[in-house]
This record gives C-alpha cells, sequence and structure tokens, in this order.
C-alpha cells in the first residue's frame, strides 16, 4: 500500500483559500487544448481536423435546418484555476460556414497567486464565414487572468467574434476589487495587421471601475467585432439594431474592415440578453444565418 500524501502548510493555505469546487481532491495545474478545423467538401461543412486534451472538449451537436456547422467547446473542470493554461485553436477552411461557441459560463476562480492563461487563435480562409461566440467569462474577486485572441483572416471571409465579462460573482454580492484581467485581441488579413485592443486591472480595480469616467460602475462589458469586407457598409445598420436595446449602453464604430461594438451595463443578465440579442438580428442579416442562437445560448 502507498504511504499517505505529505501535506506542506503551502498546500493547506492553497486549498483554504481556493473558492474552485473539488480544490481540496486535485492540486495540479490544468494545460488544455482543443483544435478544430472544418472545411468545405462542395456539399455541406464538416469536421476535418480535431484535437482535444482534458480538460477541454469539443461537442458537434446536429444543427437546425439551415444553420451552419456547430460546434461548443467544455471546460470539464468547471472553470479555470490560477496557473491554468487553456489553448483554442479554430480555423475555417474556404468557403465553409460554421460556428464555434462555449457550453456555458467560463468562471475564473480567485488565485493565490498564479495566473491563469487563456489563448485563442482562430483562422478564417478565403470565402470563409465563422463565428467565434463563447459565452461571459466571470472574474472572481482575486482572479488572474491573461487572455490573447488573434484572429488571421484572408480577404474575402466573414468573421463574427466577442466576448461578454463579467466582474465578480454578483448574484452572492461579489465585485471584482482585486486580482488581474489582461484580455488583448489581435486582429490580421492576409498577414497585415488591422486592429490591437487590450485592456488591463491591475491593483485597485474596484476605482476603474466605479470612475464615472471609467466604466461607471458597470458590472459587466462586452465587445463583438465582424470583420468583412462589408463592414464598414454594416455600421448604420449595426447603430439602427443598437438604438432598440435597452438596459446598457452601447455604442459601434469601423476601423477599417472591422466593425467594433462595445457593450457595458450595471446589470449583467441584461447586457447578456442585449447582446444574444442584437447578435441573432446582426448574423442574419450579415451572414444570412438563422437569428436563432445555437441551443446552449438558450438554456
Amino acid at each position: 500500500m502507498a504511504p499517505p500524501p505529505i501535506w506542506s502548510k503551502q498546500m493547506l493555505d492553497d486549498i483554504s483559500q481556493s473558492d474552485a469546487p473539488g480544490a481540496s481532491l486535485d492540486l495540479s495545474r490544468a494545460d488544455g487544448a482543443v483544435e478544430i478545423s472544418v472545411a468545405w467538401d462542395g456539399e455541406r461543412t464538416g469536421l476535418k481536423h480535431l484535437f482535444q486534451s482534458t480538460p477541454c472538449r469539443a461537442l458537434f451537436p446536429a444543427p437546425g435546418h439551415g444553420a451552419p456547422f456547430e460546434a461548443v467547446l467544455v471546460t470539464t473542470s468547471g472553470g479555470v484555476l490560477g496557473g491554468d493554461r487553456l489553448r483554442f485553436d479554430l480555423a475555417a477552411g474556404p468557403d465553409s460556414t460554421s460556428i464555434i461557441t462555449t457550453q456555458a459560463a467560463e468562471k475564473i476562480y480567485r488565485s493565490t497567486g498564479p495566473d491563469s492563461a487563456i489563448t485563442v487563435a482562430v483562422h478564417a480562409q478565403k470565402n470563409a464565414a465563422l463565428e467565434w461566440m463563447p459565452q461571459e467569462t466571470i472574474l472572481f474577486d482575486g482572479a488572474r487572468l491573461r487572455r490573447r485572441t488573434t484572429l488571421e483572416i484572408a480577404s474575402g471571409s466573414r468573421v463574427l467574434t466577442g466576448e461578454i465579462i463579467i466582474f465578480g460573482r454578483r448574484a452572492r454580492g461579489e465585485t471584482f476589487t482585486k486580482g488581474l484581467l489582461h484580455d488583448a485581441w489581435r486582429i490580421e488579413r492576409d498577414g497585415r495587421l488591422l486592429w490591437t485592443d487590450v485592456l488591463r486591472l491591475d491593483g485597485n480595480i474596484a476605482e476603474p471601475i466605479e470612475r464615472v469616467h471609467g466604466f461607471d460602475g458597470a458590472a459587466a462589458i462586452a465587445t463583438l467585432l465582424y470583420v468583412a469586407n462589408d463592414a464598414p457598409d454594416r455600421l448604420e445598420e449595426a447603430r439602427s439594431l443598437l438604438s432598440a436595446i435597452s438596459g446598457c449602453r452601447t455604442a459601434a464604430t469601423v476601423v477599417g474592415p472591422a466593425l467594433v461594438i462595445r457593450f457595458l451595463g450595471r446589470d449583467p443578465a441584461a447586457l447578456r440578453s442585449a447582446y444574444a440579442r442584437f447578435w441573432g438580428e446582426f448574423r442574419a442579416f450579415a451572414l444570412g444565418a438563422p437569428s436563432r442562437l445555437p441551443r446552449v445560448w438558450e438554456t
């Protein structure tokens, strides 16, 4: 029989400080990945390549009538701990049509020190239509997240992507006052840089969130990007859709072939609802896709 494990004081401190379920059972750091590549075979879009490693998995629900190929990413650990590393590589071949989302909100738990890292690489080849639309990220107080999202696209492709960030577990009255959020975006088309954006919150996070000329007390923020040749032509259409939205503040602008939509609100549920409504209506105009969202977004 193997001897019982020897628990150091640091190990016990790590366990007592973690908010994550099951933390007392597993102190190892996750290093997971999903690679998905889809291709058009002349009749339909199908899976070309799949690689996955724990705790990341990909599911492939049957799409509804007229809906694109769909993949749903799952983090089986139930959330992200400090020191975890997750990598997602998503590629759409020429003429393919696909949507990739996540099964549920991604919870970033309070860290005892190490940063968690999420890296997303999106590739869209000529005439591909790809949606990468994960569900919201919830930052627990004390979470430390470094996330980098890179889009490498070809002329003629259309990419709709975005993210929602919620500051704290609002259902428990918690706000995001300490920790780290370093969220970086980079878009390249045909190897040329189009747009880059970095949000960094560190130190006294409560101050910029509450500041009127900062986030004005927001509980959640979101960004939605549409990158395509016709993006500048969609600006007024996007603003018209946003004008019918209530419950949060919104804005839209164009940077080259990128349409940038921002959402900011004090009620995370209202912001998520507004974001989902806009996405559904906009994808019907821009991509010719059904306005109904993937089922996991409706549960």
